[in-house]
């Protein structure tokens, strides 16, 4: 992929992944692996306008997703909005990863 679009990336869900890769190799990595890749690109861009992909993305059944998730929106966010957001989401997760990068108080 030249210049990828991360926002259109962030919403594959797993059919559309597979038909966007079933000609390729990324295929076997998985939908779950690739959006996590996604997720760390969207994290080391810089583009606030893309904290809105990586929070849809917190209620994602993958918790490896999740995790990234959280990990892309601590990178993206100032700290008040990075803590309403762990306020908001971390009373109902629980995986350990993923309440790992939500971290604490």
């Amino acid at each position: 992929l030249i210049s990828p679009d991360l926002a259109h990336l962030a919403g594959l869900d797993n059919a559309a992944f597979r038909v966007l890769f079933q000609a390729s190799p990324v295929k076997r990595a998985g939908r779950d692996r690739f959006i996590r890749n996604v997720l760390i690109a969207i994290g080391n861009s810089g583009e606030i306008e893309l904290a809105a992909q990586a929070e849809n993305l917190l209620c994602d059944p993958s918790p490896l997703v999740r995790a990234m998730a959280v990990w892309a929106l601590l990178q993206l966010l100032d700290a008040p909005a990075f803590r309403e957001l762990r306020e908001k989401h971390r009373s109902t997760e629980n995986d350990p990863a993923v309440l790992a990068e939500w971290g604490s108080d």
